[in-house]
């Protein structure tokens, strides 16, 4: 028996059957169905979105001709990308990647199983990134409908990794908006969101890489199910992988230059309140030393006995002061960011 995921919603199973002439499509309520969906010409895509029936996977299992060991991989989630041949079965485990609202990325693994006329995919939640690849077969736009399984596999294949590039570009966004964060107004909570980042990064690099090396085994291994015209349209998504893998290498090194920017900017700030405190503390140096020497109250200083000794350290005391002030602002001391020459 299959172990599947705790709370996995229940499978939902969409067949699309189509050829150079004709499309249907329609959802698969009773799993006996699919024995007649996939005999004959044509071609067969088998959506299953959801895991939360082992019996109803066991038997769609037993129907498709899957290994027992390829299933268990497909339900056991989540698997590292790959590609590996079972018979004249082949298994291709990606991940999905969809922007969620507040910018927040969601991965989710997609598996492919390719037989002789069909594909069957399997996806732990419902919703995907294939509505443009379905309107292209609904229509009959491009090449798609005069080929055979395999080509719907690149296509797959193409939109998951096409699906990165938004994801990415949103990141990008992401990091800017940081960056002016880490410049103008950074916090502990600025270098905490640098940090999420930094490991989201992290991860979409690992899984590209992953994802990059079971690609380039799909088109060198002769097990592979791909035809060679079709191994031409797989180099491209190849490239994709290759491309959306140098965005996100990038954007990680531009992760390492904001905390850097981060702690130049509390530096910078702590600098600005040690030159304003140094400024306010060289200012009531000498007005403290005036006030200690007349604190003093020995008998023989004149100055105590005279009627405008009050008045005239006053004075002193405010010459001073805004005599060093005026010096400091000559001096470029006072000006945000150290203008000193």
């Amino acid at each position: 028996m299959l172990v599947v995921p705790e709370g996995a919603p229940k499978p939902v199973v969409r067949v699309m059957r189509y050829d150079a002439g004709q499309v249907e499509e329609k959802p698969v309520e009773d799993v006996e169905q699919l024995a007649a969906l996939v005999v004959g010409g044509g071609v067969t895509w088998i959506d299953v979105q959801g895991f939360g029936d082992p019996a109803f996977l066991e038997r769609i299992r037993e129907i498709l001709g899957i290994h027992p060991l390829a299933m268990a991989d497909v339900v056991n989630v989540p698997q590292r990308p790959k590609a590996e041949p079972y018979g004249d079965r082949y298994l291709v485990v990606t991940r999905m990647a969809t922007m969620l609202p507040e910018r927040r990325i969601h991965l989710e693994q997609l598996s492919l199983v390719i037989g002789p006329g069909w594909v069957a995919t399997f996806q732990e939640d419902p919703g995907d990134c294939f509505d443009p690849l379905r309107e292209r077969i609904r229509h009959g736009l491009g090449v798609i409908r005069r080929m055979g399984a395999d080509f719907l596999a690149y296509a797959l294949l193409d939109a998951v990794v096409d699906g990165y590039f938004p994801v990415v570009e949103e990141l990008g966004g992401v990091l800017e908006a940081l960056e002016e964060e880490a410049m103008e107004d950074a916090d502990r909570a600025t270098l905490g969101r640098i940090h999420a980042a930094r490991r989201l990064l992290l991860q979409l690099e690992r899984l590209q890489w992953q994802q990059r090396e079971s690609l380039s085994g799909m088109l060198h291994s002769a097990e592979s199910p791909f035809s060679d015209p079709v191994r031409l349209y797989l180099r491209d998504v190849h490239d994709h992988a290759v491309q959306v893998l140098d965005v996100i290498e990038t954007y990680r090194q531009m992760t390492v230059g904001l905390v850097e920017i981060y702690l130049s900017s509390v530096n910078n700030r702590m600098n600005e309140v040690m030159k304003t405190l140094t400024v306010v503390a060289t200012i009531f140096i000498p007005l403290t030393f005036l006030v200690g020497v007349y604190g003093m109250n020995f008998d023989y200083m004149p100055e105590l006995r005279e009627r405008w000794g009050y008045a005239a350290v006053w004075a002193v005391m405010l010459v001073v002061a805004l005599g060093l002030v005026y010096w400091f602002h000559r001096r470029g001391w006072l000006e945000r960011g150290d203008g000193g020459r």
